[in-house]
């Protein structure tokens, strides 16, 4: 089994918390670390989505309550949303038992909805904890390419052959097209949705033009954003915000695209391996999404993520304001050659960044020119896990 780093901070939370929420995609291994943290503890394990485990709850009251010293899995939260109302009063009662900490441990798939149900009804105790796809930190440098390639989810990195990890995350799209995005969005046909999520495979690390999408699709402006909205909720896709700064330039302000799994992305494109993948356009969109995704797994509590442009060229991929107010400016190169665009140059003392890097493909940190050094995506993100 490959060791989950954000298995301590579910630990950490749980013996401060009564109630801790998982958040992470479908099949991106919520289950198995959820089992494995119960190990060895009183627990009691509930899968939403099974019939028999909902009709437990008919009265949730009394089956919690004849389980008041054990942890309680629930597992795919949102197929019961209206269970937030009855923890409340639950957890309450607990804490006046002294029973104040490790008592529900919640899977969700569905950010904005289970963040709505209990940010009503459990405000004050319930942490957090997001849960990305494996990263390069998890499988090792080594398998950085195959990460790349198969994408994050577990399933997917870890099958027998690259024949096997395509179909799976095939199997994986017609799911969430046929059966998970209906619960959110009934009425709406699946093979209409399959098409807007190819154009934005298409589009990967470009600026969103949904009028565009919505004039080649022959629907609504409005309900293209629907739809963009509601596969970000699920946690499938990224817009990433621009980054504002009053310096008198005129700056984009469009947010940029991107397919948050690489796996999900190329499968899209029909993509099934390294070579298919170096000759393919999306190359550089493709890498600039991954590196994303893998800083963002390791990010600190509080970083708020951006990308900088502006009209006359000037362009960093991605911003980020630290908890400190440090500004890491980050340049994503796909090759081997880590020189940056004049651009870049320009663009780093618009946002006054106090720290520059541009990431590339290969494995040695160097400096580049006064300030800005070349460096690994796995160097970097040693560097960002830095206290």
């Amino acid at each position: 089994m490959i060791t989950r780093k954000v298995r301590k901070d579910v630990e950490k939370a749980l013996d401060r918390q009564p109630a801790v929420a998982i958040i992470g995609t479908r099949q991106v291994g919520k289950t198995t670390l959820a089992l494995d943290i119960v190990e060895g503890r009183a627990s009691v394990y509930l899968d939403l989505e099974s019939y028999e485990d909902r009709d437990r709850l008919q009265d949730p009251i009394l089956f919690f309550s004849q389980y008041e010293d054990s942890l309680i899995v629930l597992d795919e939260i949102h197929r019961m949303p209206e269970i937030f109302q009855t923890l409340r009063g639950v957890i309450d009662k607990g804490r006046r038992k002294g029973k104040r900490t490790g008592r529900f441990l919640i899977l969700g798939s569905a950010s904005l909805d289970l963040l709505k149900q209990s940010g009503e009804s459990l405000a004050g105790r319930i942490g957090y904890i997001d849960m990305h796809p494996l990263n390069v930190l998890e499988v090792g440098v080594d398998n950085q390419v195959s990460l790349w390639v198969r994408g994050g989810f577990p399933d997917s990195f870890l099958s027998a052959s690259e024949q096997d990890s395509f179909l799976t995350r095939k199997d994986f799209i017609r799911t969430y097209l046929e059966r998970d995005i209906p619960q959110f969005a009934p009425r709406h046909p699946a093979e209409m949705l399959e098409r807007l999520w190819m154009m934005l495979a298409h589009s990967q690390g470009g600026l969103l033009n949904a009028s565009k999408l919505a004039t080649n699709l022959s629907i609504g402006t409005k309900t293209v954003n629907f739809y963009i909205d509601l596969l970000v909720d699920l946690l499938l896709f990224r817009r990433l915000q621009p980054y504002h700064a009053n310096i008198g330039k005129r700056l984009v302000k469009t947010p940029k695209i991107y397919i948050r799994d690489s796996g999900l992305l190329h499968a899209l494109l029909g993509i099934r391996d390294y070579k298919a993948l170096s000759g393919h356009p999306v190359l550089g969109g493709s890498w600039e999404g991954f590196v994303i995704e893998n800083i963002f797994s390791i990010l600190p509590q509080g970083t708020k993520p951006y990308f900088y442009r502006t009209s006359a060229g000037a362009e960093i991929d991605l911003v980020l304001e630290m908890p400190n107010s440090e500004i890491w400016a980050i340049e994503i190169k796909s090759g081997l050659t880590a020189k940056p665009s004049k651009g870049y140059y320009i663009a780093i003392e618009d946002v006054k960044a106090t720290h520059s890097y541009v990431v590339y493909a290969g494995a040695e940190q160097y400096p580049i020119a006064e300030g800005i050094d070349a460096i690994s995506l796995a160097g970097l993100m040693l560097l960002l896990e830095e206290p």
